[in-house]
C-alpha cells in the first residue's frame, strides 16, 4: 500500500479502478484491491475434494491402526498423510463426482514387506462377534510364529471401526473381535495384516470382504 502524509486534496477514500483509498488511525493510505480467484469451484477442484472426503471418512476411524501400519512410510509426513496419499493415488475408482468410490482391495491400512495373512476369512455366525481366521504360514517368506495379527472391523454407515493392533500370534490362526450391538444389520468390512514382535516390520493389509453384522 502507499501512505500519504497529508493526503491528496485532504486525503483519499473510496476506490479508483483496482486502487482503494482509506484511512487507518489518521494515516491515509492506498492499497491494491484484492484479485478474485477465478472459478474457485472448478470441476477439477470439486472432484479432488470429493475424493479427499471419501478417503478421509475411511481413514479417520482407523487412525490408531494407520499410525502403526504406515510407520515405515512416514517420510517427511505423518503416517495418516502417507496413508491418505496412497489411497488417493491408488484406490479411487470412477471418473466423475457421481461415481467416485474406494476400492478397498487397494486402500491399505497397513503397508510393508512382512509376509501377510495366508487365506484369511471371517465368520459372522456368532451374534456380536467377528471371527477372523487364517492359515499358519510361519517360517515362509519373512513370516515368523511370533508375528501378531492386526484386524479391523469397519462400519462405513456409522463411520466407526473396532480394531485390534496387538492380536493373536500367527500360529494361533484366529482372532475374535467383539462388535457393538448397534452394528446389527449394518454392513461391516473386514481387514487383516500382521506385524513382527518388535513392530519394526508390517505387512500390507488385506481386505477380506464384507457382510451384515448380527
Amino acid at each position: 500500500m502507499g501512505k500519504i502524509g497529508k493526503g491528496i486534496l485532504g486525503g483519499v477514500s473510496g476506490k479508483v479502478a483496482n486502487v482503494v483509498g482509506a484511512s487507518w488511525k489518521g494515516i491515509d493510505y492506498l492499497r491494491a484491491k484484492p484479485q478474485s480467484v477465478a472459478n474457485p469451484r472448478s470441476v477439477l477442484q470439486v472432484n479432488q475434494r470429493t475424493k479427499f472426503s471419501l478417503v478421509l471418512r475411511f481413514l479417520q476411524p482407523n487412525l490408531s491402526f494407520v499410525k502403526l501400519g504406515f510407520k515405515n512410510y512416514a517420510v517427511k509426513q505423518s503416517q495418516f498423510n502417507s496413508a491418505m496419499s496412497y489411497a488417493l493415488n491408488n484406490a479411487i475408482t470412477g471418473t466423475t463426482i457421481d461415481d467416485f468410490a474406494i476400492d478397498y482391495n487397494l486402500a491399505l491400512l497397513s503397508r510393508g514387506t512382512l509376509s501377510g495373512a495366508l487365506n484369511p476369512v471371517f465368520d459372522l455366525t456368532t451374534p456380536g462377534q467377528v471371527q477372523f481366521s487364517w492359515d499358519d504360514n510361519s517360517n515362509e517368506g519373512s513370516a515368523l510364529p511370533t508375528d501378531k495379527a492386526m484386524v479391523v472391523v469397519y462400519n462405513p454407515l456409522k463411520g466407526e471401526s473396532v480394531l485390534i493392533t496387538d492380536g493373536a500370534a500367527r500360529t494361533d490362526v484366529s482372532q475374535t473381535v467383539t462388535i457393538p450391538n448397534s452394528y446389527v444389520g449394518d454392513e461391516i468390512l473386514m481387514f487383516i495384516s500382521f506385524k513382527n514382535f518388535a513392530e519394526t516390520q508390517l505387512s500390507n493389509s488385506i481386505f477380506i470382504g464384507s457382510g451384515t453384522a448380527s
